[in-house]
Parts: structure tokens; sequence; C-alpha cells
């Protein structure tokens, strides 16, 4: 990697004048993390911690927001997302709008007249995605074709009939339906990636939201397997959540915000693991 960055800032300095060479370009390198918490509210701590302390500065040259900010490459596990709460104390949200989030946005697939999309408007149609894989399911639990695909081919143009057009943050969601070899139940499991990801401002609702999303696909996958298999039928339980996100950061008006979160001590899974194995 290192030696990539070095040929790259030798031809730019060869064949570009110095004026034009943009900064970003020679001066930053990709940091790739991955962060294992054990819920929600610990996810978001740590994400937060690990891009705080080791985060690049990047200045965002073109997007819903012109500033700089702090961000890494990161790959985010969560192995317990159903643990409550969802949300960490000092989260700039709370459960009500999670909740309001969640049918709005992840959901029900109805967008307001002033919005372009929601996640769920493109998941609901023009192929209704969501009961299309529930049905999958239904079929074939062990089924590994089921990806459910938020970003469209048209995303790639800055304007979209005359008006400006930001492309959805979240890309794709991958799903899969596993046996827990710890308990060996079946758990859904969802994997996601986010083009660019607000790690303060909208990382805890999002991933509560795709919680409640896991939760009403699994209530209602067991629906129809039980009136399809009746006795038969195994029951499916919400699993672990995996994010990827190249460009999870923390923008300049939230530093202070995030420096006084981390003032207050959250103990990270590994810590809790420690200390449950120590007793």
């Amino acid at each position: 990697m290192k030696k990539r960055w070095k040929a790259a800032h030798t031809a730019a300095n060869e064949f570009t004048p110095k004026s034009k060479i943009d900064k970003r370009l020679v001066e930053t390198e990709t940091k790739l993390v991955k962060i294992t918490a054990f819920d929600l509210p610990d996810a978001w701590y740590q994400a937060l911690k690990k891009i705080w302390e080791e985060g690049e500065l990047f200045p965002v040259g073109y997007g819903s927001e012109t500033t700089d900010t702090k961000k890494l490459d990161i790959t985010l596990e969560v192995l317990h997302p159903e643990n409550r709460p969802l949300l960490h104390d000092k989260a700039p949200c709370d459960m009500s709008y999670v909740t309001k989030y969640f049918m709005e946005y992840f959901w029900f697939g109805e967008k307001k007249p002033d919005e372009t999309y929601t996640y769920s408007s493109r998941l609901r149609s023009p192929v209704d995605q969501i009961e299309g894989a529930i049905n999958r399911y239904v079929d074939e639990l062990f089924d590994r074709q089921v990806t459910l695909v938020v970003r469209l081919p048209e995303d790639i143009h800055k304007e979209i009939k005359g008006k400006r057009h930001e492309p959805p943050c979240l890309t794709i969601v991958d799903t899969e339906i596993t046996r827990d070899e710890s308990d060996k139940k079946l758990k859904f499991t969802m994997v996601g990636y986010w083009r660019s990801w607000d790690a303060y401002g909208a990382l805890p609702a999002n991933l509560a939201g795709l919680q409640l999303f896991s939760e009403a696909f699994v209530k209602e996958l067991n629906k129809r397997g039980r009136e399809r298999y009746r006795a038969k039928w195994e029951e499916v339980y919400t699993g672990p959540m995996v994010m990827h996100s190249k460009n999870c950061h923390i923008y300049q008006r939230q530093f202070s915000l995030v420096e006084e979160l981390m003032k207050t001590k959250r103990q990270s899974f590994r810590e809790n693991f420690s200390r449950k194995n120590a007793e």
C-alpha cells in the first residue's frame, strides 16, 4: 500500500504542476480497521473512539456537507445487536426517533413529496425486495442469494432532472441464515455497505433501525414459515450484524461533542469479555 502511494506521489510530482496536485491524493492513506462490538451502544462508542484517535483528516470537496472530517475505512461487527438498549445513553437520538425512522426509511416504502427516495422506497419499488426476500427464505432457509440493493445505476449522476442528486449512503444489504455454533439456533445475519457514514449523527439510528428491520423481517418470516410447514418449521432469530464503510467519519462541527463523549468511560466488548473470564 505504501509503495503504491509513493509511486502515485512521484508520478503526480513529475507530470502535474505542484499548484494542481490535490493534497488529499498525496498526503493521505486509507486506513482499514476492524471493530468487534458486543452490542449497538458499544459499536457506536468504539467507532467514534477509533476515528477520534486514529482517523485521518480529510477535507470533503463535494457532498452533502463540504467541511473537514476525520475518517477511517471501517468494518464493524456487532455480535449481539438485539441487546437492549439499542442506543447509547449519549446518542443524539432516542428510541421514539429510531422507531419512526425504521418505519419510514426501512420498512414501509412511502416517501414524502420533497424526498427523491428513501431506503425503503427503493427496497419496495419497483420490485418489492423485502417481500421477495421473505418468500425466498420460506422456500429455502439456506438460500445464499438473497441480497437487497438500494443504489441504482443512475445514482452516478450529480444531477437528475435538473436537480442536484445525492446517492444513498446505504448501498447494499446482503443477508444469510446460518446455524449459530454456540446455541445451535438459526440466525438471520445482515452485512451492509455504506459509501459514506456519519459516525456521530447517523450511525446509532442507522444500526438501531436496521435491527428493528431485522426483527420485523424475522417475525414475518417465522409467521409464513409456520403457516406453510406448521410444526416442521424451525424458528429463526436475529443474528450478528456486519457493516462496512470506506468513509466512516466525524464532521468538524462534531469534534467538540466527540471529545466530550470520549471522557465518558464505556467498557469495550473485549474488556467485558476479559472481566467475565477472570470471574
